[in-house]
């Protein structure tokens, strides 16, 4: 295993695909200016990229990774099938959609975006997704915002867990417990909304603040070195070229014990976004 204190740029999968540690974030980057902003994250040295079927701007994603000269291959793209599309079939269709939105014939990842409990149907789903890989559509299947409970019956039904869980993680809800419990299955943890701006402001917090003089740092570099030390992968989201290279040089100092404590000590317990257990999506 990889030293989380001293990340590399890569973590192996439990399937074996080799996935960047620090990606480009999408959301609410609308289609008619993800072309730009995705160019300047591969120009930055991103290989990750992160969308969905429900953002709404695969095309201009998939625009980006033609235009910008980056092959194909170098670049581990990944996108989600939305709640209206689970069950096998409606699954398999969405990612078909979703191939030519991109403009590509495989995907690196292809995520469940929400459980939807209610429905019933994300372990089928999931099955959908491991019949893509054997058929070579995609390398490797995940899922978002999956409850312990909602992984455990995939991995009971279809005989593994999925290689990535992408959730909401930040310091203001920092999912201690449960990147445990996936570490443990070799599931890997994706952070979604890093930087915990939704309500307050991480960045503003005298933990992070302190951090970065002392490294002379900004920020949000240090809250996503936080999470690089914690082993996530994380794909913080920037509409402005300057800070989407900002947030990507981050491989150059480390958080001591003592900082990467104090802005654990941020933790709330409450999360910003939408518990998926509660049946809302």
């Amino acid at each position: 295993m990889t030293d989380p204190s001293a990340p590399t740029d890569l973590v192996e999968l439990n399937d074996g695909v080799a996935m960047p540690r620090i990606g480009y974030g999408t959301y609410k980057v609308g289609d008619d200016e993800a072309q730009q902003a995705v160019e300047a994250a591969l120009s930055a040295g991103y290989r990750l990229l992160d969308t969905a079927e429900m953002y709404g701007n695969e095309v201009g994603v998939g625009r980006a990774v033609a235009a910008s000269g980056v092959p194909r291959e170098e670049v581990f793209l990944t996108t989600k099938v939305w709640n209206d599309h689970h069950g096998a079939d409606a699954a398999r269709a969405a990612l078909e959609a979703s191939l030519e939105r991109l403009g590509t014939d495989y995907l690196d990842l292809y995520l469940i975006h929400w459980p939807s409990p209610k429905q019933g149907l994300y372990v089928e789903t999931f099955e959908a997704l491991l019949k893509a890989k054997e058929d070579g559509l995609i390398r490797s299947a995940g899922v978002s915002n999956f409850l312990p409970e909602h992984l455990d019956r995939v991995h009971e039904a279809a005989g593994v867990y999925p290689s990535v869980n992408q959730v909401e993680l930040h310091p203001y809800f920092n999912q201690r417990e449960l990147r445990a419990w996936q570490a443990e299955r070799g599931i890997a943890t994706e952070s979604w909304g890093p930087l915990g701006q939704r309500t307050g402001s991480v960045l503003a917090e005298p933990a992070v603040a302190a951090a970065a003089d002392a490294h002379g740092k900004s920020p949000g570099q240090v809250v996503i070195r936080w999470h690089l030390q914690h082993g996530c992968v994380v794909i913080p989201k920037s509409s402005k070229p300057s800070r989407i290279a900002e947030n990507f040089d981050v491989f150059d100092f480390a958080l001591s014990a003592d900082e990467m404590a104090a802005i654990d000590a941020l933790e709330t317990g409450v999360r910003q976004g939408i518990d998926p257990g509660s049946g809302e999506r």
